[in-house]
């Protein structure tokens, strides 16, 4: 400890460090020789490095929440008024806990799409695609297990829902009977949920997270194709600080976005979840949920599990099947399944939010 003192009132701090754990001084000069191109559509650049900061908001909130969550079929809704009325800023991390992880999957799939449309999977970036598709997975079931923790009567109704699905697909039910702990959702299902978010499915995302930054690091940020060709890059900028600086005005602005829909929009309490009770009118699950929520509605049930079943299969397999675009090529026909898969979302949620806000808007 003498030793310590001694050095760091001599201003050699980063070299205690460095004997220690390594070079510090590789780690900064990497960083700084570290570029990112500046072009009319590096805007686009900015929402992975937000999605990963409501992430690590997810994790922080998460935990605090965890010191007084209770994961039992009679003490997860007290728990949970507890925390809204009785901890101190209890209320608080709720909000920003809900919040954060909408924001996370609206950045998440922000980022997905421009990086496709980017055509940022080509040659050599197919494992960052594939590692971003899990990621993508990751985070919706970690949305939809943690949906169901405030056992209350709303989350309860929709997880059943949910789960419903998986009776249209090859096995579900099967599957569906592991999730529930049983033939229908109870106390065992919160339980197993409760596991699911925040053990198995956080440990998966922080090790394909690792996976796809070190791969980022590694093979550095992609620009649209053809753009190197037109001169439409402009140049470089360092990564440290410049666009690290940049990244961080993103999330103070994000972080303010979050706080007053806390403030200004708070998620409700509701009433304790009485899987004896018929389900409320107006039921429906989350929002990164209605596109596939109101599919099944129009489709029979086997038939769209199996057409969203080869879309997302397909999805992942793009940087594989888009020959043309590791030739630094177009290819229409990508671009049309691109325009085609987000106006399925967005059209589909138009569908849903009309129908229960503006037709039924008394049920909400």
């Amino acid at each position: 400890m003498a030793e310590l003192i001694a050095k760091l009132k001599n201003g050699a701090a980063q070299e205690w460090v460095n004997e220690r754990i390594g070079s510090l001084t590789y780690v900064i000069d990497y960083a700084s020789k570290k570029t990112v191109p500046v072009h009319r559509q590096s805007v686009w650049y900015y929402f992975g490095g937000l999605t990963l900061f409501f992430f690590v908001i997810q994790i922080i909130t998460g935990l605090l929440l965890l010191l007084y969550y209770k994961p039992t079929e009679a003490e997860a809704f007290e728990s949970f008024v507890f925390i809204q009325k009785e901890v101190p800023f209890g209320w608080l991390m709720r909000q920003v806990h809900s919040w954060s992880a909408n924001l996370m999957v609206l950045m998440m799939f922000i980022h997905m799409f421009s990086a496709y449309f980017m055509k940022a999977y080509r040659k050599p970036r197919e494992l960052m695609w594939l590692t971003g598709f899990v990621l993508c997975l990751l985070t919706l079931g970690l949305s939809f297990t943690g949906y169901l923790l405030p056992w209350n009567t709303l989350a309860y109704f929709a997880v059943k829902i949910g789960i419903g699905t998986l009776d249209y697909a090859p096995g579900g039910a099967f599957i569906a009977k592991i999730a529930q702990g049983g033939d229908e959702v109870t106390g065992e299902t919160l339980t197993r949920m409760f596991g699911l978010h925040v053990v198995l499915l956080p440990g998966l995302t922080l090790l394909v997270l690792s996976a796809h930054l070190i791969l980022m690091q590694t093979l550095g940020t992609s620009v649209p194709i053809g753009y190197k060709e037109k001169g439409l890059v402009k140049g470089e900028e360092p990564f440290f600080p410049n666009f690290l600086m940049k990244d961080f005005i993103g999330w103070m602005i994000g972080f303010a976005l979050l706080i007053f829909l806390c403030v200004v929009f708070p998620w409700e309490i509701g009433t304790q979840a009485d899987p004896l009770q018929p389900a409320p009118e107006g039921i429906k699950p989350e929002w990164y949920f209605w596109a596939q929520f109101q599919y099944l509605k129009q489709v029979p049930g086997p038939i769209a599990i199996a057409t969203m079943t080869i879309a997302m299969l397909a999805w992942a397999a793009v940087p594989f099947l888009d020959k043309k675009a590791n030739n630094e090529e177009r290819d229409v026909k990508f671009t049309i399944f691109g325009v085609l898969t987000l106006g399925f979302f967005l059209v589909e949620c138009f569908i849903v939010y009309y129908e229960y806000y503006i037709l039924h808007p008394v049920a909400h």
